[in-house]
């Protein structure tokens, strides 16, 4: 891998950690919010752990995209996969060629 790339790829991942932190602040700081507003308008109707809930789902699996948690199909078994390919394919080609 050149240089270049190299460069190329260590900036796309601090894109990704940088969205994903700036992605956990919002979360944390409007929930707090929801949670006051909640507890100091209707403390008989509590709701604020609804959206809590439906966006924390979002934020863990923005978690596990960008620190690779994303199991058997993440960004290593892409790169894997697509050098399987290529190698069968010039195998193939070899063969035919022959």
């Amino acid at each position: 891998m050149k240089e270049d790339e190299k460069y190329k790829e260590a900036k796309r991942r601090v894109e990704e950690l940088k969205s994903f932190y700036i992605h956990l602040f919002i979360y944390i700081i409007v929930n707090i919010g929801l949670f006051l507003l909640n507890v100091l308008t209707s403390i008989k109707s509590l709701w604020f752990y609804w959206p809590l809930l439906g966006w924390g789902i979002g934020v863990l699996a923005h978690a596990f995209s960008v620190f690779g948690l994303s199991g058997i199909l993440g960004k290593e078994w892409e790169e894997r996969k697509i050098e399987e390919i290529m190698e069968r394919e010039k195998k193939n080609q070899n063969k035919r060629k022959k």
